[in-house]
């Protein structure tokens, strides 16, 4: 087995979980900087780490130390992305999956680097937006009360685990992240399908907030928390400009050509979602969630205005 001992040590970044849309875009950016890129997935054979597209996949759980750990022993940093989409129906088996899924990945991740001679030099945790909860129009920056209801919740039980999860020697960061824009993946997808259709009007009231980030800001946001000693704590990862949701529609009908199109009555989104085997609180809450911190500490956004970054990323 080709060991973490080969790699470059002070250039080598893991990415925990970091199969999905998040980690790919992170991955292919951090490659077009120089950086080594380990993905830890369920996703290939223990065994020999195949490589696709510069990238080491090595084969790991998300609960439990196994050969994996190795190659978080010297790095540069870890990223933990592990934990199961909630884009499904809230059954109380998913519900236990997802809670445990993003536990066990935060406690298994900080056993390893516990157990490292040298441990990396910091961990960057991903967490969630929805942890402000249905928050209407009060503004929500970090210091903001935090929610109550389903996604709240398992929000809480993250952050929980990451607190009382240790890992002495290594700087941590947490990102409460927002809804990532890409046209190509998530959510996003979705929305550009049915505005290609005509159907992108309104959602319910269409007065929840959406909190945005395009997925370069994204991925330089990470970048900047490994490369900069003096990031350390909570941040809210989300662009200067959130908006409604009508507000949202309408900037993503004039950014794709399409004229004005009715609005998806509250009782429609709820049917939909059980067809589309979804829940229609991931469309009918919001938060106007501010990234106060950044702000203040010197992130500067490419993408601060959602015109632009919707152009960028549909023209």
């Amino acid at each position: 087995m080709e060991r973490a001992d080969d790699l470059m040590d002070n250039n080598r970044i893991i990415l925990a979980g970091g199969s999905g849309f998040l980690g790919r875009a992170l991955s292919r950016h951090l490659l077009a900087k120089g950086y080594e890129v380990v993905v830890l997935t369920r996703r290939v054979e223990p065994g020999k780490p195949p490589h696709r597209s510069g990238v080491t996949l090595v084969h790991w759980d998300g609960k439990t130390v196994g050969e994996w750990a190795q190659y978080l022993d010297g790095a540069r940093a870890v990223v933990n992305f592990a934990g199961k989409n909630v884009d499904c129906r809230y059954t109380p088996e998913n519900l236990r999956e997802i809670d445990g899924s993003r536990v066990d990945s935060v406690k298994a991740v900080g056993r390893a680097i516990a157990a490292c001679e040298q441990p990396p030099g910091v961990l960057v945790q991903a967490a969630t937006l929805a942890i402000y909860g249905d928050a209407g129009d009060r503004v929500c920056d970090e210091n903001a009360p935090l929610g109550e209801g389903i996604p709240p919740t398992t929000a809480k039980k993250w952050e929980a685990a990451f607190d009382a999860t240790p890992t002495p020697g290594t700087r941590r960061v947490l990102l409460r992240i927002s809804f990532a824009l890409d046209k190509n993946e998530g959510a996003m997808r979705r929305l550009c399908t049915v505005t290609r259709w005509f159907l992108g009007g309104p959602v319910g009231s269409g007065r929840q907030y959406i909190s945005w980030i395009h997925v370069e800001d994204l991925c330089r946001l990470f970048v900047w928390a490994i490369e900069n000693e003096h990031v350390q704590g909570l941040y809210n990862a989300t662009a200067t400009e959130p908006v409604t949701n009508a507000e949202f529609m309408r900037q993503l009908r004039r950014a794709m050509r399409r004229p004005w199109s009715p609005r998806t009555p509250t009782w429609l989104v709820r049917a939909g979602c059980v067809l589309l085997r979804t829940e229609s609180v991931l469309a009918l809450t919001g938060r106007r969630g501010v990234p106060a911190r950044l702000l203040r500490e010197g992130f500067e956004f490419q993408h601060p205005r959602l015109a632009e970054a919707l152009s960028s990323l549909l023209t």
